[in-house]
């Protein structure tokens, strides 16, 4: 009797959760969608309008995906792949978001034909096995110490870009910028901390070409009195200070004036006192400096400069070897910086710069970058930045796979035959995410304006059996190349994290069959409280929503 009722409710909910399904692809192929173009060395840029009226111009995905307000959540989870991307290797930020909305894309024919999603995300998650596994049998190690070869791996990894068409300037940059602060932690293991320990100064005017990695720091400070201090020494003796170098009033001292200015004084010529004792030529403070400390710094011949960044400080002190100190009364020798050949301010523009260079072993660098305009110098340190991410990647895992689109026919070939061993349901959709991964170099092939369907039935020739793993798509030009003679590359970890990244996000959306929104609806004014349900969206809400932005 009951039977025939529980049947049909369970039908209905796998017919809304088919839906709902149905409305998360749908999404996440909308936004691989608008950053596709995006992805190769031939590819479009996109101009962004942001919040503030400001114009960005880029084909970053990972920029361009943070400028959009989209309202779908599935969409939004899309957008987060691709900061994920950027935060942990800096690069492949496209190749994630369009490999993701393929995946998903493909998956849309089982759900249609009502596979549960478990079956498919356990298919997929086999898959990316397997894919890894592949990527380990055609990766190559090389040499961190072989700097053609670091240069032709930056250099390919960032020939997508816009600054692509300056030849080797920002590989360049990125490679001594990055083996500047990269620090040995035993065992094999480099740290390089790009956010910490390299600055990028942007100072408009000039030519791009007139851009350098500084062996040291510069901020945009000058020495607190111009015409009593030095501004250029030669081998200076560097203390740094995390404190202020004025006196500090109580709120009920105001009356006895002439007894405080004794005290202020004294209390001020102490400080100097403890601090010149060590013969300083430079004094750095990140708070406040008086007058009077000033005037007592500057006729004992040092120069100081006040009011760094914490961060600016941070970098200085290991750049110079000083140790940043919180009292003048706990200075030693040993926190006195040494290790810089050069102060000296210089004025660029408009405006003063203080720079601290030469050091012996620096483990913190600035880069300098000119340009012509505000907006080049932004898509010049976007770029400078992926760059560095690429070299970081390579000193810490020093493994190369083909560019390209290689690797992704390589796995897809070696899924297609590894297909065919397996047994039961799961064999379409380890098949069909094989398929998948063709999404990369046929992108690629649309982008260059070349016969898609051509190149790409000549591409999987020739990868059919497994042999000529480094053939890919010449980006510039859409032909079919070996990667090795071109020197194409892709560093190991942006390959690796983007698979896993594209797949574990895909089995995700694949999973939801339902979409709460737990968000009050406003109530009109004089309406008494009513208890508010949690609503269940329809797939008619879903699919009303404004997935991209007008």
């Amino acid at each position: 009797m009951h039977a025939p009722v529980l049947v049909l409710k369970d039908s209905l909910k796998r017919e809304q959760g088919s839906k709902v399904q149905h409305a998360n692809i749908h999404a996440s192929k909308a936004v691989a969608d608008i950053i596709r173009t995006t992805l190769g060395p031939r590819s479009m840029l996109k101009m962004l309008l942001d919040a503030s009226g400001g114009i960005v111009v880029t084909n970053d995905g990972n920029a361009i995906l943070r400028e959009l307000d989209l309202a779908h959540p599935a969409a939004k989870s899309m957008i987060e792949l691709s900061r994920t991307q950027d935060e942990e290797v800096g690069d492949g930020t496209t190749s994630v978001i369009v490999l993701a909305g393929e995946m998903l894309h493909v998956a849309e024919a089982f759900i249609d034909k009502n596979y549960h999603p478990t079956v498919i995300c356990r298919a997929y998650n086999r898959a990316l096995e397997d894919a890894i596994a592949a990527l380990d049998k055609i990766a190559i190690q090389i040499d961190v110490n072989d700097r053609a070869t670091m240069l032709s791996l930056v250099k390919s990894c960032i020939g997508t870009k816009f600054t692509g068409q300056f030849g080797d300037l920002i590989a360049d940059l990125a490679i001594d910028a990055t083996t500047t602060v990269g620090v040995d932690l035993g065992q094999g293991v480099r740290e390089v901390d790009i956010k910490k320990y390299i600055k990028v100064e942007k100072v408009p005017g000039g030519q791009l070409e007139d851009s350098k990695v500084l062996k040291g720091v510069m901020f945009n400070k000058d020495v607190v009195a111009p015409g009593k201090m030095k501004r250029r020494i030669v081998n200076p003796r560097i203390i740094l200070l995390d404190c202020p170098l004025e006196y500090k009033k109580g709120e009920n001292q105001t009356n006895a004036e002439l007894v405080l200015l004794k005290m202020e004084e004294e209390y001020i010529q102490n400080l100097c006192a403890q601090i010149l004792k060590f013969k300083p030529d430079l004094v750095i403070t990140e708070k406040g400096l008086s007058d009077l400390a000033s005037h007592y710094l500057s006729k004992a011949g040092v120069s100081a400069i006040r009011r760094l960044r914490k961060t600016d400080n941070n970098r200085v002190a290991k750049a110079s070897g000083a140790v940043i100190v919180n009292r003048p009364d706990e200075l030693q020798e040993s926190d006195v910086g040494v290790g810089a050949g050069l102060f000296e301010v210089r004025k660029i523009g408009d405006e003063f710069f203080a720079f601290i260079v030469d050091c012996k072993e620096p483990k913190a660098c600035t880069v300098l970058l000119r340009g012509a305009s505000k907006d080049l110098l932004n898509e010049v340190e976007r770029n400078l930045q992926d760059a560095m991410s690429v070299a970081r990647n390579i000193l810490k895992n020093p493994k190369l796979v083909p560019g390209g689109g290689a690797t992704e026919m390589t796995v897809s070939a070696a899924l297609k035959q590894k297909s065919s061993s397996i047994e039961g349901i799961e064999k379409w959709p380890y098949e069909a995410a094989a398929v998948a991964f063709e999404a990369i170099p046929r992108t690629l092939a649309q982008n260059c304006g070349v016969n898609v369907i051509r190149t790409m039935t000549a591409l999987q020739g020739k990868h059919a059996n497994g042999e000529n793993a480094w053939v890919g798509i010449d980006g510039n030009s859409g032909a079919i190349v070996d990667m090795k003679e071109r020197k194409i590359w892709d560093a190991y970890n942006v390959k690796a994290q983007t698979f896993k990244t594209a797949i574990e996000a895909s089995c995700m959306l694949l999973r939801i069959d339902d979409i709460v929104s737990g968000i009050k609806k406003k109530q009109a004014p004089g309406a008494g409280p009513t208890p508010s349900k949690p609503k269940v969206e329809e797939e008619g809400d879903a699919d009303n929503e404004q997935m991209l932005p007008e």
